[in-house]
């Protein structure tokens, strides 16, 4: 009864984690900012790891089924 909310939620964790290493690594590879206003040394670091944080969050979720 609980399988439903636990696939949403981790397929929603992949989903996000997917689309904001994507999207870093494009901004990444154009060389445009990451973040407006904040060092590239700072906010490139952050998005991977909260991008990589989803995908294991999701992950999990997916797993405890």
């Amino acid at each position: 009864m609980d399988t439903g909310p636990a696939i949403f939620a981790g397929t929603v964790f992949l989903l996000f984690g997917a689309a904001l290493l994507t999207w870093t690594g494009a901004r990444v590879l154009k060389g445009a900012p990451v973040a407006e206003g904040v060092r590239p040394v700072l906010a490139v670091p952050l998005a991977v790891l909260v991008g990589g944080g989803s995908l294991a969050l999701g992950a999990w979720c997916l797993a405890r089924l």
